[in-house]
């Protein structure tokens, strides 16, 4: 079966706890359901949207913790990536943005299109030392390098 291709930009978002945790959420592919792995909160930047502010709405809509767009630093880093899921073939330029939110902040799944809300099968919060000990999939892969280059400056 032939994807749809479809370009974006996107805002990946790393909020990170005072325990210098990292925040993810699990989810599938369904196109591949069996296929599960662990993703940054993020999404594609709208017309007229910098990149902080897409963060910043990615943020509520994904998992229900409002910020204001200044609070985000970064971009921590940045890369192109392919990829498939669902019905589409991604190419995606993504910037890394992280915010401190002070303790443990309370997720919810309410704001999320239904397609999300049907992918996503939970969230946690990630070490860097747990990130370089899982054999999950986590993406993306250098998520540990990342945190740890955020959390030594913070």
């Amino acid at each position: 079966m032939t994807k749809i291709p479809l370009r974006r930009f996107t805002a990946r978002v790393l909020p990170i706890d005072e325990h210098d945790r990292v925040l993810l959420l699990h989810g599938l592919d369904p196109a591949q359901p069996e296929r599960r792995f662990w993703f940054t909160i993020g999404g594609a930047r709208e017309d007229g949207e910098t990149l902080q502010e897409a963060a910043a709405r990615e943020l509520y809509e994904e998992v229900g913790v409002q910020a204001r767009a200044e609070k985000f630093t970064g971009p921590h880093a940045e890369a192109l990536v392919e990829f498939e899921w669902g019905d589409y073939a991604f190419t995606q330029d993504q910037a890394f943005f992280a915010i401190r939110l002070g303790g443990q902040a309370a997720v919810s799944f309410e704001h999320m299109e239904q397609i999300e809300k049907d992918t996503t099968l939970g969230h946690r919060w990630w070490s860097a030392e747990e990130l370089e000990a899982t054999d999950e999939t986590v993406f993306p892969e250098d998520l540990a390098v990342i945190l740890r280059k955020i959390t030594a400056v913070e």
